[in-house]
């Protein structure tokens, strides 16, 4: 019988219901309808194409139950994260509608990608702040483009994926701060040098570009709905961070499945959960510190406001994970659980899982969760090891 330890703990959401119909304004921020544009330009990327899901049989059987699908992203283009399709979209949309106000015409993706407009998107430049995957999607999508990046990592961003966004050209700037100051200092160095902010988080002032970044990741979604082949899983757990990705995946399915939609559970880190302490508090509250976790990709302080008006009522519990529980999942799946497919995960990619099987170990949070030998869970693995020095001292 599985054994895997770590500690967690739960709030549920007082202001989340089920039968809540997803409201005019969340579809603002997020709806299928909107979807359909980005999942059609993205579907015509070089390199292309659609993600596992699996089916982890036995590892469903050890845990008592009934279903454990996990989405594998660490394949996705070259990147090896979900991360590809938000930052590249956007960066996409971006130079579309610079150009259109400069010169009168809106290019397709086609006329980007085949260089028709080279000379006016190399004058452009694109930037954001980054944990690593998105910024390292920016840059492969300015890379792919042909427009100018510049990336800012605080000082907790490995030295290996700064690298890795440095390998698509980008120039990437370090600051001695936390994730949620080299945001600030990216916003305030754009406005200085006139370059485009691309994040994947919202804050007042900048609400519209982080809707095309959570459009991008609607494609992984899509993909999911078709390879369910009908079926829809009573829980989705998904890490935190900001909240762009679980807004994403909570609103497409909410938007989608209607009251028949799943418990939707988010998983942080202890030391950077600022989703959990934003549902204690009523309202987006911000987690103070160095936010130091393993689970790199999700040590965020601040809220995305964007994501909140999502989450605040679409968010069925909240959960935090600690350190331990990362490595023996990561280990797990790389040799592949008994009879399972053996799958690369990185650091950032395991908590959704590694909360799902630790709630089901313990009565207490299987009943807090209405989780039993019935329920089928759905997971999102987000990232392989986009740090391959870091998965290796990990995994081994």
């Amino acid at each position: 019988m599985l054994d895997l330890t770590g500690r967690l703990t739960h709030f549920a959401n007082p202001k989340a219901d089920t039968k809540l119909a997803y409201s005019q304004s969340q579809k603002d921020v997020l709806s299928v309808a909107a979807s359909v544009d980005a999942i059609r330009d993205i579907k015509t990327w070089p390199g292309y194409a659609v993600t596992p899901l699996y089916s982890f049989e036995s590892l469903a059987a050890d845990v008592d139950l009934a279903r454990i699908w996990y989405k594998d992203e660490s394949s996705r283009f070259d990147l090896k994260s979900f991360k590809a399709l938000g930052g590249a979209y956007a960066v996409a949309r971006q130079l579309q509608l610079a150009l259109e106000q400069k010169m009168g015409i809106r290019p397709d993706i086609a006329d980007l990608l085949n260089g028709s407009w080279k000379t006016e998107v190399a004058e452009i430049v694109v930037s954001c702040a980054t944990d690593g995957n998105h910024g390292r999607s920016v840059a492969w999508g300015a890379q792919m483009f042909g427009c100018g990046c510049v990336i800012y990592v605080h000082r907790d961003v490995t030295e290996g994926r700064k690298q890795a966004m440095e390998a698509y050209d980008a120039e990437v700037i370090r600051i001695s701060g936390n994730y949620d100051e080299s945001v600030r200092q990216a916003d305030a160095d754009a406005k200085a040098h006139g370059r485009i902010i691309v994040s994947d988080t919202s804050y007042e002032g900048y609400m519209e570009i982080p809707k095309d970044v959570a459009l991008g990741y609607t494609v992984m979604l899509a993909e999911i709905v078709e390879q369910l082949d009908g079926e829809i899983p009573t829980h989705v757990f998904i890490q935190g961070g900001v909240g762009g990705l679980a807004a994403a995946v909570f609103g497409y399915f909410w938007d989608l499945w209607g009251e028949k939609r799943p418990r939707f559970v988010v998983v942080e880190p202890e030391k950077a959960n600022c989703l959990q302490q934003s549902a204690r508090a009523g309202k987006p509250v911000v987690v103070e510190g160095d936010l130091e976790t393993l689970m790199a990709g999700l040590a965020c302080g601040e809220v995305s406001l964007l994501a909140w008006k999502i989450l605040e009522t679409g968010a069925d519990d909240f959960m935090t994970l600690s350190e331990d529980a990362i490595p023996l999942t990561m280990r797990m799946l790389a040799k592949g659980y008994r009879h399972d497919q053996a799958v690369e995960a990185g650091e950032s990619g395991v908590p959704g899982l590694a909360a799902a099987i630790r709630a089901r170990q313990s009565g207490e949070f299987s009943a807090a969760l209405g989780l039993d030998r019935d329920s089928t869970v759905l997971v999102l693995g987000t990232e392989g090891a986009t740090d391959p020095e870091l998965y290796q001292q990990l995994v081994g």
